[in-house]
């Protein structure tokens, strides 16, 4: 959920405070599996009606610090609110909102605004802590028609899933699963007690973390498998409804076909599948075999499946993926059990999402490790991991920041003798030739290939210095340097594959109240709390001055991309952020760089397939090839903004509409739906 926030500061009568006790509940927030603690949650509920929220969350080296003080009015709403600290990657929170009557104002680092409110309401910040689930929880379920409006605008609404019982020692409380619609794209989950007042018991996001109740931790595991069983019927039913078979043959009549292979548009054409197959390519008006059925592209241009090669999959995220043409993802980093039950679930039709393609997580023990994956100490024990993931048919391992730069050469060597590609970021201490060097197959971000300029041996990249720094310093490099020069000799000598994820890293230039220009072409089409969410600025740029340094380190960090690829280095499209949308963005910001349109095509279907190993079965239509194909309104190989223009969407045996998926996500559609008879 966009975690709900307000405040405003209100001057506390200590007589009041002191004639009425005030009431704390502590949460403790959990990774890798409920073992590591990483954060806490303190709600204090004053006597006079404030209440004061401390909310901190430390994974990987960054996350947010926040505090929250509130009011609340008759009905359960915010009167008046105010949340202050910091971002995950530092920058500044600062929102207030109060209501007077029928009037309403709220006032953030990005936005503000006034509307007239009449009636119960809830206001929804940009940001905040979690205990917004336990105002929300409490107002709705005062409401007798079960929906709440929301301010600036939309409707909340709620949905009992699961009753569940928790134990601490002798005690026991029931406990309930509880689906939030109305925010985002889809559900937000939350279990709450059973009182006449319910209030947040747990929020767990399954395969990430579990904020529970303090004294109740151990039943995190318990209540995280019963909310991914009720997510997991949600999403067959999702899948049913949005899912169009293809049993049988059909053709695809007219249609421009992309030969990603020579980056090259071709004349129109009828191509036959079969069962989920390519059969035949034939042009336009040869093919005479009867078939179930046809689907008339109208010229419109057919291309590859679209590959997204940084995704860290979760399983409401799959029409998003679809619905912009990603048929395949690379999952670069997921708690394991819960990414081979993605992938399971995938293979077997139930679930909304690409294909996934697993690389393996191998990180370093260390207070700011992130814990996805295997957490090692030594060589015995990535060996252990590397054994694991070769025997569940991982292609790929990923290394991350913290991993003990001593066994870096050992490690690459032992993946390879398995048959595995090394990829991943820096770790710690080490610059990106160094990894280049000890059998680095590919490397992660742009960030992770620059910081090879600004860092010494005793930079620690694992805070974060790994951004700022390429903020501050990018800006002032000279690409034509023979240290430069000599490190892209080097990528191109050992082959080494590059992971630019470049819009992601929009972020270092975004001042607040300015709209995300990684989103900036789809923001209307959005649910309005995210398109709201995309004025929002993640890092600290507290002047002109310094935005301007970072639009330029940022236009340096696209031109590099375009460097590289020049010179002979093998780019992959991938994105680490919002599914879909991200990697259409991505495109252009290829094109920005100087491929053409039909290269930055080529990467992010290809290349995809290459880097993935997936090239004798996807990347390219041709016979034999899986159907994993899409039919693009307009000509992306000449403007590759038309790529958003997705019509219908081919993945082996079934279709899916765009236009459906985003409907049924709340997004207004970008190209009216070809659909199938």
């Amino acid at each position: 959920m966009k975690r709900l926030l307000a405040i405003a500061p209100i001057a506390l009568s200590l007589l009041a405070v002191n004639a009425l006790a005030a009431e704390t509940t502590k949460y403790t927030a959990l990774v890798n599996g409920g073992k590591t603690k990483a954060g806490h949650q303190t709600v204090v509920r004053d006597g006079d009606g404030t209440t004061k929220v401390e909310f901190l969350f430390k994974d990987n080296g960054r996350g947010p610090e926040l505090k929250e003080e509130y009011k609340l009015d008759k009905d359960g709403n915010y009167a008046s609110y105010h949340v202050s600290g910091q971002s995950t990657f530092g920058a500044i929170i600062d929102e207030t909102f109060a209501r007077q009557g029928d009037k309403a104002r709220w006032k953030s680092t990005s936005d503000k605004g006034e509307q007239e409110v009449f009636g119960g309401a809830l206001y929804t910040p940009l940001g905040g802590t979690p205990d917004a689930f336990s105002v929300a929880i409490a107002a709705l379920a005062r409401r007798s028609d079960g929906k709440l409006p929301l301010i600036p605008s939309g409707t909340l609404t709620m949905q009992k899933l699961v009753d569940s019982e928790v134990t601490r020692g002798a005690e026991k409380k029931k406990v309930q699963l509880l689906a939030l619609t109305g925010i985002g794209f889809t559900p937000n989950f939350v279990w709450a007690t059973t009182d006449a007042t319910p209030h947040m018991f747990a929020f767990i996001f399954p395969g990430f973390v579990q904020l529970v109740e303090d004294g109740w931790e151990s039943n995190g595991a318990a209540l995280e498998k019963q909310q991914k069983a009720a997510e997991k019927d949600l999403l067959v039913k999702m899948q049913q409804r949005l899912a169009h078979p293809l049993a049988g043959s059909t053709l695809i009549r007219n249609a421009r076909v992309f030969d990603s292979e020579r980056a090259t548009l071709g004349g129109a054409s009828d191509v036959l599948i079969e069962n989920g197959r390519v059969i035949d390519i034939v042009d336009t008006g040869k093919e005479q075999r009867k078939t179930e059925r046809t689907i008339d592209a109208g010229g419109r241009v057919l291309l590859p499946g679209l590959f997204d090669m940084h995704a860290h999959t979760s399983a409401f995220e799959g029409g998003l993926h679809l619905a912009a043409g990603v048929t395949s993802v690379r999952d670069m980093g997921n708690d394991n059990a819960t990414l081979q039950d993605l992938i399971a679930r995938e293979r077997d039709g139930s679930l909304l999402a690409p294909h996934i393609v697993p690389a393996g997580f191998i990180e370093g023990e260390s207070p700011m490790s992130a814990r996805n994956g295997f957490v090692i100490k030594n060589l015995d024990e990535a060996k252990h991991a590397i054994d694991w993931y070769a025997e569940h048919g991982y292609p790929q391992i990923k290394v991350y920041n913290s991993f003990p730069k001593a066994i870096l050469p050992e490690t690459t060597a032992y993946a390879h003798s398995k048959g595995l590609r090394v990829s991943g970021h820096v770790p710690v201490f080490l610059r990106a030739q160094d990894v280049v060097e000890q059998g680095y197959d590919e490397i992660q971000h742009i960030n992770q290939v620059l910081l090879n300029f600004l860092v010494t041996d005793k930079t620690d990249t694992r805070t974060l210095d790994r951004f700022q720094l390429p903020a501050d310093k990018v800006a002032g490099l000279d690409f034509d340097s023979k240290p430069v020069q000599d490190f892209i000799a080097l990528l191109v000598k050992h082959h080494t594959a590059i992971d630019p994820t470049l819009t992601t890293f929009d972020f270092i230039r975004q001042k607040d109240g300015d709209m995300s220009q990684a989103y900036a072409m789809v923001a209307d089409h959005m649910p309005p709390d995210v398109s709201r969410g995309f004025l929002q600025g993640q890092m600290k740029i507290p002047d002109d001055k310094t935005a301007q340094l970072h639009e330029k380190s940022y236009a340096k960090m696209i031109e590099f991309v375009g460097r590289m690829y020049k010179a002979g280095v093998p780019i992959v499209a991938g994105t680490d952020a919002l599914a879909g949308f991200t990697l259409q963005r991505e495109l252009e910001l290829y094109v920005q760089a100087g491929l053409t349109p039909a290269q930055a095509l080529q990467v992010a279907t290809l290349n995809g397939a290459k880097y993935s190993r997936v090239e004798e079965d996807r990347g390219v239509i041709k016979p034999g090839w899986r159907a994993d194909l899409i039919l693009v309104d307009g000509d992306p190989t000449k403007n590759i903004s038309d790529v958003r223009k997705v019509a219908l969407v081919v993945k082996g045996d079934k279709a899916y509409y765009p236009s459906e998926v985003y409907e049924a996500l709340g997004i207004k559609p970008f190209a009216k739906a070809l659909t199938v008879d």
